[in-house]
């Protein structure tokens, strides 16, 4: 069906028909009543909270015996958090936020371990790039240059294998 279907369809429905058809959606399907939820109810600084002790949880995972965790150091966690947050219309500068957090805590970790597999660099890159590309595409470039700044002078101070594509990203934009 299109969307222009769609649309003559529900001008088709009284107020009742398209009431009872809302909430039937609400109880049928999850992701609407999340979608309902938050636009209602917009917990965002909660959400934000949620979102930065799973994802630091990756890296520092929490003691729940004697003996500690092994780190995940899943980019998917953030990751799914941040499509998470773009579908239900989280403010640009949270979803830019959090973009930064999951490679700050990576680099946070990496400075006390060393870390071999060449995915992790190239995963954290990836994920800088987006949170670059996401920030120019919202005009908040100027608001994080700080932690953009540190972020990149930190691959340099960690040596990281991929510290030159870093430094091309940067390069791109003028601050």
């Amino acid at each position: 069906m299109s969307k222009r279907d769609l649309k003559k369809y529900l001008n088709e429905l009284n107020k009742e028909q398209l009431e009872e058809q809302v909430l039937e959606l609400y109880e049928k399907f999850s992701p609407v009543k999340v979608y309902y939820n938050f636009v209602f109810n917009p917990k965002e600084e909660s959400l934000l909270q949620e979102c930065k002790i799973k994802i630091s949880n990756e890296y520092f995972p929490i003691k729940t015996t004697g003996r500690g965790k092994k780190p995940k150091m899943r980019r998917s966690v953030a990751q799914k958090y941040i499509k998470h947050f773009i579908v239900l219309g989280v403010d640009p500068f949270i979803i830019a936020d959090v973009m930064l957090y999951n490679i700050e805590i990576a680099q946070t970790f990496c400075s006390g371990q060393v870390i071999k597999q060449e995915l992790f660099y190239k995963s954290m890159f990836n994920s800088f790039e987006q949170a670059v590309i996401f920030m120019i595409a919202n005009g908040l470039l100027s608001e994080f240059k700080t932690r953009i700044t540190s972020i990149h002078n930190e691959t340099i101070l960690q040596k990281w294998k991929n510290e030159d594509e870093f430094n091309a990203i940067v390069e791109r934009f003028e601050y």
